[in-house]
């Protein structure tokens, strides 16, 4: 199982981090692979200048934005590339 946090603490709020969490949402019933990833929602991961914050795994991947999420998604949970 591959679990994708995103941060939602106030600088990532601020910075698009619901609009990330719906792309990922919605990739992820796009290709139905809901029994592969777990997806969190979470508090500050103390990089508020670098968000918005998200944790593929152990992965900690900073500034993301929603236009971003296609590339992450295909690398990281289409291609099993979770464990980096």
């Amino acid at each position: 199982m591959i679990t994708v946090s995103v941060c939602l603490g106030s600088a990532c709020h601020l910075k698009g981090a619901n609009g990330v969490l719906e792309a990922f949402l919605a990739l992820i019933e796009k290709h139905q692979i809901q029994a592969k990833v777990q997806m969190a929602g979470n508090f500050c991961q103390g990089l508020c200048t670098e968000g918005v914050v998200v944790q593929i795994n152990d992965l900690i991947i900073t500034h993301v934005t929603k236009d971003q999420v296609h590339d992450l998604f295909v690398k990281y949970l289409l291609l099993d590339g979770a464990n980096p």
